[in-house]
């Protein structure tokens, strides 16, 4: 191992597997894919302790995906530096048509040796736990969506309408109580339908209660009772909104938190002339919707 030797890892990750490549330091250092591992951590920890023998230096990246931060807390721990990249800003070339996962490895490895990657914020195991919290009531939020537009179409269906003003009120409620249907099978549709909804308000009322729980002792506690002061956000959506962003103090601008968010204009100008779109969508979605 020579002193001043240094190495770049591009990890492309997968469910059962990661394929490893390593780029030399320096415009002509060598490049070249290592091969397969498996996904287990004594696994990543050998190829760690292997190149760790051969180089002075080593930085790693994998894009984020559903593999999650695992491999870059394991590969934080054992003393080596590691980036997890943002998918949609890794740049490619618009003729490249041939993707497999030994390119995918060395593409990223060339990448990171070039400094082309942008990493994306990696939230401590807490703040994941509190991400997945609020999730999951974001996704029950949905079901319950769902479910109640199935209603909807099923009693269009029969050619029942409701003619209050507003839907899944008190009100509307007993009116779809009210409802009698000519067939047995249409009745036990709809009741099953109706039990479907009623579970579904349960667990998002469950998933309400576990994060009014779980703020208290969360690191951006003060955050969360700071957004509440603003017309509109209460406890549930000032903590959605710091777990997908984190910390607001990693943002050194207000410019810099909208453009994470895609909350700011497109643009498409050339020479002297100046022309902005609809915002650009980019980054967070499950903030700018809750934003919105």
């Amino acid at each position: 191992m020579r002193d001043d030797s240094e190495v770049y890892v591009g990890i492309d990750t997968s469910k059962l597997h990661h394929a490893v490549a390593v780029a030399e330091d320096g415009r002509q250092g060598e490049v070249r894919f290592l091969g397969e591992i498996e996904t287990s951590g004594p696994a990543t920890a050998k190829l760690v302790r292997k190149l760790a023998s051969q180089y002075r230096r080593l930085t790693f990246c994998y894009e984020a995906g559903p593999t999650g931060y695992g491999l870059y807390r394991q590969i934080r721990s054992l003393g080596h530096d590691c980036i997890v990249v943002a998918p949609s800003l890794i740049p490619r070339k618009p003729g490249d048509r041939v993707k497999t996962n030994r390119r995918d490895a060395i593409s990223l490895a060339k990448q990171l040796r070039a400094g082309d990657l942008t990493a994306v914020w990696v939230p401590d195991p807490r703040h994941e736990a509190m991400r997945d919290l609020t999730r999951a009531r974001q996704a029950a939020v949905e079901d319950l969506r769902r479910k109640r537009q199935q209603i909807s179409a099923f009693l269009l269906r029969q050619g029942r309408l409701y003619e209050g003003k507003t839907a899944w009120t008190r009100t509307h409620l007993k009116w779809l109580a009210s409802q009698k249907l000519e067939h047995i099978e249409q009745r036990i549709a709809f009741e099953e339908m109706l039990l479907a909804v009623r579970q579904a308000e349960e667990r998002i009322e469950r998933l309400a209660q576990a994060i009014r729980a779980a703020v208290p002792d969360w690191s951006l506690a003060k955050g969360v009772t700071a957004l509440m002061a603003m017309r509109g956000i209460d406890l549930i959506s000032a903590s959605g909104l710091l777990a997908e962003i984190g910390d607001l103090s990693r943002f050194q601008k207000p410019r810099e938190l909208m453009a994470y968010l895609g909350l700011v204009p497109s643009e498409d100008s050339t020479g002297d002339r100046i022309k902005r779109g609809p915002i650009t969508k980019a980054g967070n979605h499950r903030a700018r919707r809750i934003l919105v």
